[in-house]
């Protein structure tokens, strides 16, 4: 059955379609699914629909889905210039050990010794011109390369632990490569790749340059598009057509969308596709959370106090503001925060406006930041004010009238 972009699941039963949104909402946050993975109980219907599921990410994303039995791999449009979308665990550095890992696993066989294997990728950092140090930093930053290759199933602990490699001493242990899905993780096709530049480059382009893609990706893909943001090509095609995008996400994608004034935004309502939530419980976050009024300015839909605000009205912010502020929630609900955050102002500051950037609600601009609009969608409501921090006097105690013993009437 050919698909038509118009509705891609036009013709099919309505469980049908039901279960192809449920594996393309499953692919677009495991784009490496796997049996025995996170959702790995999916992959069976994902091979049932594999058909349709490919013509689907084909001709709306240009996105490649290859599936076989044990595995699907959904090949995106590659990195781009969101530092944001990385694997918190990993370091730079460790993100070079898990390429080295890559390299020095080709050819490996279905075995090794993790001893063999660290030695193999030292050797392999050396060739590549890396500077090794036997210490604790290299140490963790390889075993955290170890670890993701793990939890991506490419390498499987048989006998022992790959932690142990951070160790002075690493205990020996046997590891199983997975080769089949070693060699769907690279996006890019290294056999053409001149250099690690072009390796990137290559990986970008999934497909050939296309209005359509280009703005359907960033749909899928973020939750909030500021027109101010696109191409000029991209917003003039977005303003036509939002009617109908609005459609094909909600049908094929379960996203629901807003339209505002300085753009979209697609909102998952089971919050699948979210991998990082806001707000959250941490003490950062409820202090982001928190301060959010005071750094939009005034009220929602309220006018800022500064003109100082961007076409895609985003408003600017300082450090020293950031600060101010969270000085004021620390002091006002003083129960409410560990006391390591009371006594780290300037960590607790790093750190929201990280988890701002984090989350797309902050862009850093030098020695400010730009607040995205859509965080005025977060504006909250205490449940108190400071003044109920106040410890009231203990009520006077009540003078006993009569005894549990006493009986009715007296004695």
């Amino acid at each position: 059955m050919r698909i038509s972009a118009a509705d891609p699941l036009d013709g099919l039963a309505d469980i049908d379609a039901a279960n192809v949104v449920r594996c393309a909402r499953t692919l677009l946050r495991r784009p490496l699914l796997r049996l025995g993975g996170p959702d790995g109980e999916l992959l069976p219907l994902v091979y049932r629909h594999r058909v349709v599921l490919g013509e689907m990410f084909t001709a709306l994303l240009g996105y490649r889905l290859v599936v076989e039995r044990k595995f699907a791999r959904l090949y995106k449009a590659g990195p781009g210039a969101d530092s944001t979308r990385g694997v918190q665990e990993l370091s730079p550095r460790g993100y070079a050990y898990v390429a080295l890992t890559m390299a020095a696993l080709t050819g490996t066989g279905r075995q090794v010794l993790l001893s063999r294997l660290v030695s193999d990728v030292r050797a392999a950092a050396v060739e590549a011109g890396m500077q090794v140090v036997d210490t604790i930093a290299d140490r963790r930053a390889l075993t955290a390369a170890l670890r993701h290759l793990v939890s991506l199933g490419v390498l499987t602990e048989t006998e022992g632990t790959v932690g142990s490699a951070s160790q002075d001493a690493p205990a020996e242990a046997l590891i199983t490569i997975e080769t089949d899905l070693l060699g769907q993780l690279l996006a890019g096709p290294v056999a053409d790749a001149q250099d690690a530049g072009h390796l990137v480059a290559l990986a970008a382009r999934t497909a050939p340059r296309r209005v359509d893609f280009q703005v359907r990706r960033k749909l899928v893909e973020t939750p909030v598009v500021l027109y101010a943001e696109l191409a000029e090509d991209e917003r003039e095609w977005l303003l036509r057509n939002q009617r109908r995008e609005s459609y094909l996400l909600e049908r094929c994608f379960g996203l629901f969308t807003e339209t505002r004034l300085e753009g979209i935004l697609a909102a998952d309502p089971e919050e699948y596709l979210s991998d990082v939530m806001f707000p959250g419980t941490s003490t950062v976050a409820r202090i982001g959370l928190l301060a959010l009024p005071d750094l939009l300015g005034g009220n929602p839909g309220e006018e800022p106090e500064t003109s100082e605000v961007d076409s895609s009205g985003r408003r600017p912010v300082t450090a020293e503001k950031v600060r101010e502020v969270c000085e004021r929630l620390v002091a006002d609900y003083p129960a409410a925060w560990s006391r390591q955050a009371a006594e780290d102002i300037d960590g607790i500051v790093t750190e929201v406006l990280a988890l701002l950037v984090h989350m797309g609600l902050a862009v850093a601009d030098g020695e400010r930041w730009w607040l995205s609009p859509a965080a005025a969608r977060w504006w909250p409501e205490p449940d108190g004010d400071p003044e109920r921090e106040i410890a009231e006097p203990p009520p006077e105690p009540e003078v006993p009238g009569w005894s549990l013993f006493d009986e009715e009437g007296g004695a």
